[in-house]
């Protein structure tokens, strides 16, 4: 029974809506760009490198993570940390993909703006044309800096507003809440982007309530916490607000210590439209394939969750309605073929 299970969550259609490109760059990659740039890392090796992924809280993973964004330099660098997770994405059956880049770990480099995006959605491009993946950008905002900075970069952004789908915000959750954002997110509503914001991660679910209140944004990012609130939950649930959860990140960055404990299953029956996503797979010891499986085993979910999870992921898009609908008559037919419809 197991075996069907892994088989039928390997297979259907799904959308990822939260992944962190450059999360995705995995140990070998960084080495072969660091060579290719003459950029010197703090490892001696991919495995030394690895070990070092044992992460205590959100910001242990991330001192690592903008460590090994230093050797991202050039367009092509760009283009083949992207190619390389869209490449992961298309075996694991992702028809679709909402990916977040954080523009400023690179602009304050030294990097231009552009530098960074024509990488990224080159690499988007093709991968529509080669394996029918459709996608979009979500620019986010880095938190522990300031507003002043995430306008400046929406200046950076706005000759690329045709690529980007929307803005997100993201990076240390602890001491940063929401409303220090709230005019940049403000003039990203006016300008049409579709807008999202981590909270509930680390942060009290209070974060969660001002992320909808005064950002107005219409998905979470992790919202894990929001259980603690009671009377948030039923109107997260009621709005049909997405979270965005991603398990295997939060049990290696110690929002729950064990899969076993997490808290899927609880969100699911509370009515929430939760969808299951990688966050920052090179990192976090799997991509979206791996954390449905490893999930699904931890918390002994079944085929029903399996198809209003594929469900969720597409209906939480961002995809005009005729194509999401497409995508969700795609994982019906699956379900149905498979005799668990």
């Amino acid at each position: 029974m197991a075996d069907t299970l892994h088989r039928v969550l390997r297979g259907m259609p799904k959308a990822e809506l939260h992944i962190h490109i450059e999360g995705s760059l995995e140990p070998e990659l960084i080495f072969a760009l660091a060579q290719r740039n003459n950029v010197r890392l703090d490892y001696a090796s991919v495995e030394d490198l690895r070990r070092a992924y044992a992460f205590t809280d959100l910001q242990s993973f991330l001192d690592i993570y903008y460590a090994g964004a230093s050797v991202l330099i050039t367009e092509q660098d760009f283009y083949d940390m992207t190619r390389a997770y869209l490449k992961r994405a298309h075996e694991d059956n992702v028809r679709h993909v909402e990916m977040f880049f954080d523009p400023q770990t690179h602009t304050a480099r030294g990097i231009a703006f552009a530098t960074v995006i024509d990488g990224i959605s080159r690499a988007l491009a093709d991968a529509r044309s080669e394996w029918g993946i459709s996608g979009g950008l979500i620019m986010c905002f880095l938190r522990h800096l300031s507003e002043e900075e995430a306008f400046a970069t929406l200046e950076q952004a706005l000759p690329y507003r045709d690529r980007l789908l929307g803005v997100g915000l993201d990076s240390s959750e602890r001491g940063h809440p929401p409303e220090k954002f709230a005019r940049v997110f403000a003039r990203c509503r006016e300008l049409g982007l579709h807008l999202v914001a981590h909270a509930g991660e680390e942060g009290p679910p209070d974060y969660i309530r001002t992320a909808l209140d005064l950002l107005k944004v219409e998905r979470i990012d992790h919202g894990v916490r929001c259980l603690e609130d009671p009377e948030l939950t039923r109107r997260v649930a009621k709005d049909g607000i997405a979270l965005t959860v991603c398990p295997l990140s939060n049990i290696k960055l110690c929002v729950f210590d064990a899969l076993h404990q997490h808290n899927m299953r609880a969100l699911l029956d509370a009515g929430l439209k939760v969808t299951v996503n990688s966050d920052d797979p090179a990192y976090f010891g799997g991509y979206i394939n791996d954390n449905f499986l490893q999930t699904f085993d931890a918390l002994g979910l079944d085929a029903g969750h399996a198809r209003q999870l594929a469900r969720n992921s597409f209906s939480a898009a961002f995809l005009p309605a005729s194509e999401k609908q497409k995508r969700l008559d795609e994982v019906d037919a699956y379900f149905a073929e498979a005799g668990l419809a």
